[in-house]
């Protein structure tokens, strides 16, 4: 292992210093064309998946993205990777603007942001050693030639702890845990600097996903990563994450350093939430306050007007149902968008 370190080539320097801003979004869109015709298809709506997103990320922090399932968290994070084209918006990397790279140029910079997929299970090619699976983003960079590729393919295998003499099975062979320690390693071969982890854990058993998460926190110190941390799971999230960003139906409501939104949380969608966390101690479950939300969540192919949660919100007035609320800063680092705060 020391002897790979020693080997690895820093072809990549960053120019972005520890705790300056990483990733910068802007007005992010993402719209999915709805069609309809028997012989012409014609769009007649959009599916508004992600809708007029701000955000930032520093390096070396990790920033949680949680909602409901279908708000669009993985949207967002495939759309700022451009695996999705943005429909509108600015995603501003490390001084790059990634929405304008295409073809070889935007296939080269995708060296320096990977992805971890959800399940494990469908993530991993089934006719590929592992082997094969962490040696092709060396293959595809050109990174690492003959000897060298093996010894690195080992030195990521035992940073996320599997041993090397695995790398000649299959991912049949490997439990869910395994597989994904498989697509952790598969993430880190070429040397990223930004990784979306796309709810890495939600598919694995409880005493499994404690392992993985302490397993990405190791390798965000010893690699100096960066992580968008996309999850449904509050209590995970709070454990891993340095600021919280909570969406609802395409949308951001709130965004917070993790402390300060888990104890002052502003939007009353962001309250629900955390009031749907069970605590251990049964005193304080029983006197805290629980909020039911009624109602559904409209469709993103018709979102209501002024503020989309106006539907389900227990304080909204005839303001929420006119008017979209500002993206502003109510306190520092606290971000919110509602009228009512």
């Amino acid at each position: 292992m020391a002897t790979m370190q020693t080997q690895s080539k820093n072809i990549y320097t960053s120019t972005v210093k520890h705790g300056e801003t990483l990733l910068d979004v802007q007005g992010l869109k993402m719209y999915f064309p709805v069609t309809a015709g028997t012989f012409i298809q014609k769009k007649v709506a959009d599916v508004r998946a992600v809708d007029d997103l701000q955000f930032k990320v520093t390096k070396g922090e990790t920033l949680g993205l949680v909602g409901e399932s279908g708000c669009g968290k993985s949207t967002t994070g495939r759309a700022v990777l451009q695996l999705y084209r943005p429909t509108a918006g600015s995603v501003n990397f490390g001084g790059t603007e990634l929405t304008t790279l295409k073809g070889d140029e935007l296939r080269r910079f995708r060296r320096r942001m990977q992805m971890i997929f959800q399940d494990p299970f469908s993530s991993l090619n089934p006719r590929m050693s592992v082997e094969q699976i962490i040696g092709e983003p060396l293959a595809i960079h050109g990174l690492y030639k003959g000897p060298e590729r093996a010894e690195r393919i080992q030195y990521i295998l035992q940073a996320v702890g599997l041993n090397p003499a695995f790398a000649r099975r299959f991912p049949h062979e490997f439990s869910g845990g395994q597989r994904q320690r498989i697509g952790i390693g598969r993430a880190l071969a070429a040397e990223p600097e930004f990784i979306v982890c796309d709810e890495p854990v939600s598919a694995l058993d409880v005493s499994i996903q404690a392992q993985v998460i302490n397993l990405l926190g190791d390798l965000q110190e010893q690699f100096g990563l960066t992580y968008l941390f996309i999850a449904h799971d509050l209590a995970v999230v709070r454990h891993i994450s340095d600021r919280v960003a909570v969406m609802y139906l395409g949308k951001m409501m709130e965004l917070a350093e993790s402390n300060e939104l888990y104890q002052n949380p502003l939007h009353p969608y962001t309250k629900a939430l955390l009031s749907a966390v069970p605590i251990t101690d049964p005193e304080l479950e029983r006197q805290r306050e629980r909020i039911i939300l009624t109602g559904d969540v409209p469709s993103p192919l018709r979102p209501p007007p002024g503020c989309v949660f106006n539907t389900r919100c227990p304080i909204a007035v005839d303001e929420c149902r006119e008017r979209i609320p500002e993206w502003r800063e109510v306190e520092p680092n606290h971000f919110v968008a509602c009228h009512r705060v």
